[in-house]
């Protein structure tokens, strides 16, 4: 039988990407999700620093994506999130608060961190795979020499990752990329842009094989 766990998990590193959404409002969350869905991206992340993130999952819930919470910060944040639909979480940091509740409700949790010690915090803490943020801070050169003491370890860059540099990072070593405002920027998402939004999404799918 297929988890959570492992149907959400195994989109993002199918694709090898997925979407980060920050804007200051989505008028039509489903229509969003299933614009990006159209453009390659199936995988999308809705933060807690959108107004009213909770209804935004609850509505795009019917759309084709896997919609997962980001910049999850507490248990109670990740359990409403869940109730919510999300089917995977991402913290900018190490939160064992959301790690025990991702475990409690086999929901996938991708854990912040940046150094090699903070990459082993989020290990221990059962991250199903690692955030490397701000990943501009040291680019894409910088996953070549995490995967000597890491080589099996889900790393996904998040921060500055763009169509220009996302094949980079996936040669050396990451397993997915985060899309961001190359793909939604958030004027674009305010306006609901969303045949703009497919055109990015398909145009950052495609530059993850060049």
């Amino acid at each position: 039988m297929t988890t959570r766990f492992d149907d959400a998990l195994a989109t993002i590193l199918e694709d090898r990407a997925l979407v980060v959404v920050r804007a200051p409002s989505i008028p039509d969350p489903a229509a969003l999700a299933d614009a990006l869905v159209a453009g390659g991206l199936r995988a999308v992340e809705l933060t807690f620093t959108t107004p009213n993130v909770l209804d935004c999952l609850r509505a795009a819930s019917s759309s084709g994506a896997v919609m997962g919470a980001g910049t999850v910060m507490t248990g109670d944040q990740a359990r409403a999130a869940i109730d919510a639909g999300a089917r995977f979480l991402v913290t900018p940091g190490l939160r064992p608060d959301v790690a025990a509740v991702a475990h409690e409700r086999d929901v996938p949790v991708m854990m912040g961190a940046l150094t090699p010690t903070e990459i082993m915090a989020a290990l221990d803490l059962g991250a199903a795979a690692v955030k490397v943020f701000p990943a501009k801070l040291f680019g894409p050169s910088y996953f070549g020499d995490l995967r000597g003491p890491f080589p099996d370890v889900p790393l996904v860059p998040s921060g500055g990752v763009n169509a220009d540099n996302a094949a980079d990072y996936l040669a050396r070593g990451a397993v997915a990329v985060t899309a961001g405002t190359d793909v939604v920027p958030p004027a674009a998402v305010a306006a609901g842009l969303w045949d703009n939004i497919t055109a990015r999404a398909t145009s950052f799918v495609h530059s993850l094989s060049r």
